[in-house]
């Protein structure tokens, strides 16, 4: 990593170069691949010590600042303010390449569903079944046995589709298209 240094109101001296580069190496694994960094040491007023880091990581451009007394403290907090943003943003990437997006997203179905209305009922698939041939009598005692209240079969005889469903009456109902 190529790093720069701007002195304002400041001379950098060999020494504070050296002291920040000694805390940059501890950040420098973590940003495999950073280009640059531009650091920017100024005096102020009232012989106040402003260290601005500013490093360009892939697609992002992290900045952290620190102000004190002294020089060599203000860059040791800029720097440490800086291993927390490259953590913070290493942790965003690492979770939003392991939450991948499901594949109905991705790809969606070819026709978008229709949004319901916030009151109105709602199509809810729970299961499926399977379709057997069978008469119409022999349904009646598949429903009898079951905890269900209908039962989707084919007609062994005229081989369509039925619905046969228990009533409020306790008689059932065969639906035939």
């Amino acid at each position: 990593m190529k790093i720069e240094y701007t002195g304002r109101n400041f001379t950098v001296s060999p020494a504070i170069k050296k002291h920040i580069n000694e805390h940059f190496k501890k950040i420098n694994t973590m940003l495999n691949g950073a280009s640059r960094a531009h650091v920017i040491l100024s005096v102020g007023k009232h012989h106040r010590h402003l260290a601005e880091i500013v490093v360009n990581w892939q697609d992002q451009s992290l900045t952290s600042k620190a102000d004190t007394n002294d020089m060599y403290v203000s860059a040791s907090q800029a720097i440490d303010k800086l291993h927390k943003q490259i953590i913070k943003v290493k942790g965003k990437i690492i979770d939003r390449s392991h939450h991948a997006p499901s594949v109905s997203t991705v790809a969606p179905s070819p026709v978008p569903p229709v949004e319901p209305e916030k009151d109105a009922p709602r199509i809810i698939r729970s299961r499926r079944y399977t379709i057997k041939p069978m008469t119409p009598e022999e349904a009646v005692m598949r429903v009898e046995e079951s905890a269900d209240q209908f039962l989707v079969f084919r007609d062994a005889e005229t081989e369509r589709l039925g619905v046969l469903y228990k009533r409020k009456d306790g008689n059932y109902g065969l639906i035939e298209p």
